[in-house]
């Protein structure tokens, strides 16, 4: 299992952990309310009795602290209506507002404030039935503030622990990437400087050779000499990691072009390599991390290609977005459309000796120094697959008019 797998199923194990620990907290919060939604019921049915017999009790001077103290206990709102539905008291509501016009300025007249809270009362419970002094009475209460927090409080809490989670995950993501750049920069400088040495050495190998063998338009000579001039740019290519690179107007179609000639003599002469598309759309480019980019494509293409089979590169140019399109098709054996993002991944690799971090390091050339995109556009298992490159095309176009 490569490093990328492990990451993802780790990621899944904890996500679900923590819906399940979501889920509880819910279920958990959900007893706790309907217990105190059972708690508050009985206390306002006991709150309804004894209104009911306020006066009577009053009468007696040790039932006159009872009735207090449970009118003064009585954590959930109440309305009072009669018979024809007026308003007629009130318990538990802002005590600064009444629902008929008085003299006291200390009070304000809202009568809108009482029947926006009736309707909530009659929204959430059925009200009790009362009898006074041969006069009939509805009461309603709605849930109290304490009640009505702990409702909300499991998905406050879910919310809360929802974006701690995604700060963090940010942070650390930000601080991995930032790691990891620090590895390929110090790993590619570290191995530019290491190239030099036999590179220098090769080159005057080389040399020597021409001179005591004769051997000036020897073409075994020339294709040493090409090989080492590749070497020449591969170092100077990781010497070009972590600096900001030049970037200068190209043609396109010939940069690739020229690319394609020297890696197809290198190739299988089963694998077949074709170019097409606009010839003269051009972009800017560095053209060694470009051709880097082109190299890593085309040998995946050609490892995905077990016995014969073609290569085609497509350009295409938008002339809406002032884009450059580079589709790169091979007829290998495809990619699972679930692995479309995998493949960029640093560490994943289908091949038992592949490190996995050719097509990771084109993403970073492609996005960091191009400002462009890559992705799988489009792939079928058996059929082949096509990458595209999105690049910003260095061609303006003003609009014409009639």
């Amino acid at each position: 299992m490569n490093p990328y797998q492990k990451k993802r199923r780790w990621k899944f194990f904890l996500l679900i952990f923590a819906i399940l620990i979501g889920i509880a907290s819910v279920f958990y919060t959900d007893s706790f309310v309907k217990k105190m939604e059972r708690e508050e019921a009985d206390q306002f049915h006991l709150w309804v009795k004894i209104q009911e017999r306020a006066m009577f009790l009053y009468d007696n001077d040790d039932y006159r602290v009872v009735v207090e103290t449970v009118r003064e206990n009585t954590k959930t709102p109440v309305i009072m209506v009669d018979s024809s539905g007026v308003i007629s008291s009130f318990f538990g509501l802002d005590s600064t507002k009444t629902n008929y016009p008085i003299a006291d300025t200390k009070l304000t007249y809202d009568s809108v404030y009482f029947v926006r809270q009736l309707r909530q009362m009659k929204a959430q419970h059925p009200p009790d039935e009362m009898n006074i002094f041969g006069k009939k009475f509805k009461a309603y209460y709605r849930d109290s503030f304490v009640l009505t927090q702990l409702r909300y409080f499991p998905y406050i809490q879910m919310t809360v622990i929802f974006l701690f989670l995604l700060t963090a995950y940010a942070a650390f993501s930000s601080a991995r990437k930032d790691e990891q750049d620090h590895v390929w920069v110090g790993l590619a400088k570290e191995t530019a400087h290491q190239l030099g040495t036999p590179i220098s050495s090769l080159m005057a190998w080389t040399e020597l050779m021409k001179s005591k063998f004769d051997a000036e338009d020897d073409p075994l000579i020339a294709e040493m000499e090409n090989d080492i001039k590749r070497l020449e740019i591969i170092a100077d290519r990781f010497s070009k990691i972590g600096s900001k690179p030049i970037l200068e107007d190209h043609t396109v179609y010939i940069v690739i072009s020229d690319f394609i000639r020297y890696f197809k003599v290198r190739t299988s002469d089963k694998v077949k390599f074709s170019i097409s598309g606009d010839e003269q759309v051009r972009a800017l480019l560095n053209v060694p991390l470009f051709d880097w980019v082109t190299e890593n494509l085309l040998k995946n293409a050609a490892n995905a290609i077990e016995n014969e089979g073609s290569i085609s590169i497509n350009i295409i140019e938008n002339l809406a977005k002032e884009q450059v399109f580079i589709d790169v098709t091979d007829t290998g054996k495809g990619i699972p459309r679930s692995k479309f993002d995998a493949v960029f991944q640093p560490g994943y690799t289908t091949r038992k000796r592949g490190w996995g971090l050719g097509l990771s390091l084109t993403k970073r050339i492609v996005e960091n120094y191009h400002s462009g995109e890559i992705f799988v556009k489009e792939s079928e298992i058996g059929r082949g697959t096509t990458f595209r490159i999105i690049l910003k095309s260095s061609l303006r176009y003003e609009p014409t008019t009639a």
